[in-house]
């Protein structure tokens, strides 16, 4: 009997760990975002390109130019930064049913909040 639990809770522990992995978010894509600021509104677009680990690599192109970015994602939070014009830039923010949202800024100059969907293919 003992090893009939302890089959059944091994089980029960592989099957739980499949179904995390499943809900586990994947940021790589194409993202449009709607970025209203202190400063003016904008709609950038983010190629991103997600690792297992939550790395996050890819490409920045709005109002700021066109540059490479870098970043990473826990859960379902997201930290991704890159340099325009000079400026840091940094997005912050978690991803829920499909729609990315946060805050962000520009160095010292702007501040705001964004919200954003992936690019249907």
């Amino acid at each position: 009997m003992k090893k009939l639990s302890t089959l059944l809770l091994l089980l029960l522990f592989v099957a739980s760990g499949s179904l995390f992995a499943q809900n586990k978010i994947d940021l790589s894509g194409t993202w449009t975002l709607d970025v209203q600021t202190d400063m003016g509104s904008g709609s950038p677009t983010f190629v991103l390109q997600q690792d297992a680990e939550g790395k996050i690599t890819g490409t920045y192109a709005g109002q700021l130019g066109e540059s490479p970015l870098t970043g990473s994602i826990k859960d379902n939070v997201f930290h991704i930064e890159f340099s325009a014009q000079d400026n840091p830039v940094k997005y912050d923010g978690k991803v829920e049913n499909e729609i990315m949202s946060g805050k962000m800024e520009i160095g010292t100059a702007a501040k705001g909040t964004f919200t954003g969907k992936r690019k249907e293919s």
